[in-house]
């Protein structure tokens, strides 16, 4: 049998999708990429926000139509699976969020191992580890607790095990998310352990760099930043969805602080670790969202706090405590405000970007340019794999990916930067 899997949505889902794979390999089963090739394909959906279940569906629906055998689980059959059956029939089975023994059942298969290995689909470089499930905030706009229920903290011997196993495949920058990874341990362990997960995952031989993500701003702590601050591995990157920055629309969104907080948050990172690199979400288009508090918002992103910046108009979503305040705000004005604050992003992108220009840092290859394939690729530490910029790299040396090299930053664009590797300085080959 041959089987492809699609993943559409998050690295948390990657990861889930991840995980089917390897329980697929384990029992016997070819993986190809090829859809055509394929005698199944399973679609791992996401159901987040409106354009995420319009790609999940039209995915669907040009799989179906290609007359292959179609098997749909994630996010989008947590919320709907009674209507995309009855809309949708010619799918063979739906399931669930981590569903992947149900439909191991169903294609009547059995993994040859009780513990399966996740099959990677990242360069060999990184991978993303998922430490917890599901969400205890209720913030007005969102729907994954509905979806993913209520967080359940994997134990940290169990992530510790994942991590050794990684680390054993030859990776060496772990990406730690979750929905809300600051939260970790508090459900398992009746207090915060996500120090005490850093401090067992760092103890990883093999393992160089760590990036925590999805950090909700009211728990970064004093503790954890001073654990950042010391950590030889931790990178101090801190990827903060503050969502908005007006006192009205933040109550609205009932998310437990105001805009005074997110200042003192951010002078508090600044001063205590000088180099941290801020990443941050945000919302345009909530229903209480006037203009005056976009010009608010438009005002304070110009401030320049954040080196990277993604924008969601808002999507109302059933059974949210949102949803009754409707949807105002008509789609135009919500894009006009997500490409005004993303212009606003470039330009300060550009100018941190090239505040690093004659800089010498050390530089992880994840792949090769795709317009050039003789042109290494990498990330520096402020820059986390898919949604941030890259450093194209310039070698006398061959490189490989998963090589640590250290370069000296001469060029910079809105996103990405452009360096030399420094020519007497010793490559550390960590694959």
């Amino acid at each position: 049998m041959k089987i492809g899997v699609i993943s559409l949505g998050c690295s948390k889902n990657l990861v889930d999708s991840e995980i089917l794979l390897g329980k697929l390999k384990s029992a016997g089963v070819e993986l190809t990429s090829d859809i055509n090739s394929a005698d199944y394909v399973v679609i791992n959906t996401c159901g987040f926000i409106e354009d995420a279940k319009s790609e999940s569906i039209d995915t669907i629906l040009e799989v179906v139509d290609s007359g292959k055998r179609v098997l749909v689980m994630g996010c989008l059959v947590e919320r709907y699976k009674k209507e995309l059956e009855r809309e949708i029939p010619e799918v063979e089975a739906y399931f669930g969020t981590q569903s992947w023994d149900e439909i191991l059942a169903h294609l009547k298969l059995k993994p040859k191992y009780s513990r399966s290995h996740r099959v990677l689909t990242t360069p060999g470089a990184y991978a993303y580890l998922k430490i917890a499930e599901g969400c205890n905030r209720l913030c007005s706009f969102c729907a994954i607790p509905r979806i993913r229920g209520r967080h359940v903290s994997r134990p940290i011997e169990d992530v510790i095990s994942e991590v050794k196993d990684l680390a054993e495949r030859g990776v060496k920058e772990i990406n730690v998310v979750s929905q809300d990874t600051t939260y970790y341990g508090k459900d398992l362990y009746r207090d915060f352990k996500l120090i005490d997960l850093l401090r067992e995952i760092e103890k990883v031989e093999g393992i160089e760099w760590v990036r925590l993500l999805y950090l909700y701003p009211t728990e970064v702590s004093d503790d954890l930043l001073s654990h950042i601050k010391d950590s030889e591995k931790v990178v101090p990157y801190f990827d903060m969805p503050i969502q908005h920055i007006s006192d009205s629309v933040l109550r609205s969104m009932r998310r437990g602080y105001g805009e005074r907080f997110v200042r003192e948050l951010i002078e508090k990172i600044r001063k205590s670790i000088p180099d941290a690199v801020l990443r941050t979400t945000l919302i345009v288009g909530y229903p209480e969202e006037r203009e005056e508090d976009f010009n608010r918002l438009r005002n304070f992103m110009e401030e320049g706090h954040f080196h990277w910046l993604g924008v969601f108009t808002y999507s109302p979503e059933e059974d949210t405590h949102a949803f009754h305040l409707g949807d105002p705000v008509p789609r135009e004005l919500k894009e006009e405000r997500k490409t005004a604050l993303m212009e606003v992003q470039r330009n300060v992108t550009y100018q941190k970007n090239k505040g690093f220009v004659g800089k010498r840092l050390k530089v992880l290859v994840d792949g090769f340019s795709e317009e050039f394939s003789f042109v290494p690729r990498g990330r520096v530490y402020f820059q986390a794999p898919e949604v941030d910029g890259v450093i194209y790299i310039e070698t006398e040396k061959p490189v490989k990916v998963g090589d640590l090299v250290e370069v000296e930053v001469t060029q910079a664009a809105d996103y990405d930067l452009g360096g030399t590797v420094i020519r007497n300085s010793e490559y550390i080959d960590i694959t």
